[in-house]
């Protein structure tokens, strides 16, 4: 099924409960609806495990998924499909995206906030955007800013890494648009949608590798690349990760400095996309955990600050310990709390978020993230009906505190609830 994302958000919209608001709100609360969520995926063209949205709707289907939520890079072209292809399955679906900040103060104190190599360097998120068709014209000039900023670096590091390889003797014929190109024939994307990100560079350039090269002749061709040993010259996604850590990251040969735009830049854009701002929680994925989320009181600090009400982890990242004492602090200081997979690799873990080691999320942990996922449901349906959702045009939270949580994630659960009895989105009027 092929839909706009305008016919998808007019689908979503005949999820509002017909009962009302108030009714919705009083029904039973989303611990008493067992199902399942993951809020953070990449889809083509972003960098993704998966080769396209129907393969990763089909995989959540099969887990039982009933919630799913996207937070792509800068284009949202694919949300339409998206959002299509989850509500056939009874789906529903969470639109977001991810940014790329700098925090100038805190890269010169030498703070790292959740990226453990990079001082200042800051994710944020947007949780349950809608304002996506047409932009606001400021909105759309922040991502034309992000994108060519992305853009220019990618170039000139394409350029680098082709020196690279013609000079220890491996010829390749990329450049910025062969490697679009790859990008477009792998996930069918539009070439207009394609923003190239070091994943994207650092398979191509292992694929020229391997196409003229294997055996010893490889490793040695290797070696001679990255003045190291590699992990492993047969694995193609270790030797996407060895040129990326050994030739694309700071002070390597191929390295080329980020241009980032500030926090205050990106906060802005996730509300003019209609969205909820969110920190996405790195806590032990870096040891010793950034000193921006350690201890969790001063994260907690920290994020308030900066006006988020909202923080998300990658459990897959994290020891259950650790995301047990970090998730129930934030709930009880009055943050919403979610959790993804990402999949924003070659690997292909399950969609049902669980722990470092594959263990299993404890049951009252569960409990907050399927809340967190049902308030972001809440707050993208309230929106696209015109309502107030779970944050206003100035990022602040709609009054209530732990009252208003209770209430949005009530109604989030009807939503959800909804999209999963029908298999297909009920039309207007229908109870």
């Amino acid at each position: 099924m092929s839909l706009s994302i305008h016919e998808v958000f007019e689908l979503l919209r005949g999820l509002m409960p017909t009962a009302g608001l108030d009714a919705a709100s009083k029904e039973a609360p989303p611990r008493a609806f067992p199902f399942k969520t993951n809020t953070h995926i990449h889809l083509p063209p972003n960098f993704s495990a998966f080769h396209d949205v129907s393969e990763a709707v089909e995989q959540a289907a099969a887990e039982g998924i009933n919630v799913l939520g996207a937070g792509n890079y800068y284009d949202f072209d694919v949300y339409g499909e998206f959002g299509a292809a989850c509500l056939s399955k009874g789906i529903l679906p969470l639109f977001g995206l991810e940014v790329i900040t700098l925090d100038a103060d805190l890269e010169r104190a030498g703070v790292k906030i959740n990226d453990p190599g990079n001082p200042g360097k800051m994710y944020i998120c947007g949780k349950g955007i809608t304002r996506l068709d047409p932009l606001l014209p400021d909105a759309s000039q922040t991502i034309d800013k992000i994108r060519q900023n992305d853009s220019d670096r990618m170039r000139r590091m394409i350029g680098l890494l082709s020196d690279i390889f013609t000079a220890a003797g491996v010829a390749t014929p990329l450049d910025e648009e062969e490697i679009v190109d790859r990008v477009v024939g792998r996930t069918g994307a539009a070439p207009g949608t394609v923003t190239l990100q070091e994943r994207h560079v650092a398979m191509a350039f292992q694929e020229a590798l391997f196409a003229c090269a294997d055996g010893a002749s490889r490793t040695a061709a290797l070696k001679d690349l990255l003045g190291a040993e590699p992990s492993d010259s047969s694995d193609a996604v270790k030797v996407q990760n060895d040129i990326r850590t050994h030739l694309m990251k700071s002070g390597r040969p191929a390295f080329v400095a980020e241009k980032f735009v500030t926090f205050e830049e990106a906060f802005r854009l996730i509300l003019q996309l209609g969205g909820i701002p969110c920190y996405p929680v790195l806590l032990d994925g870096a040891k010793p955990v950034c000193p921006f989320e350690d201890p969790v009181d001063k994260l907690i600090a920290n994020v308030k600050s900066r006006g988020i009400h909202c923080v998300e982890f990658i459990p897959l990242r994290n020891d259950v310990a650790a995301l047990e004492r970090y998730v129930v602090a934030a709930r009880k200081a009055g943050l919403v709390v979610t959790a993804g997979t990402e999949h924003n690799t070659l690997d292909m873990p399950p969609l049902t978020p669980l722990c470092r080691g594959g263990q299993a999320i404890p049951a009252a942990v569960e409990d907050i993230l399927r809340e967190g996922a049902c308030i972001i449901a809440a707050h993208e349906v309230l929106t696209l009906s015109g309502r107030a959702g779970f944050v206003d045009e100035n990022g602040s939270v709609y009054g209530g505190g732990q009252e208003l949580i209770g209430r949005m994630a009530r109604i989030g659960a009807a939503v959800v609830g909804r999209a999963a009895r029908a298999g297909e989105p009920p039309v207007q009027g229908e109870i």
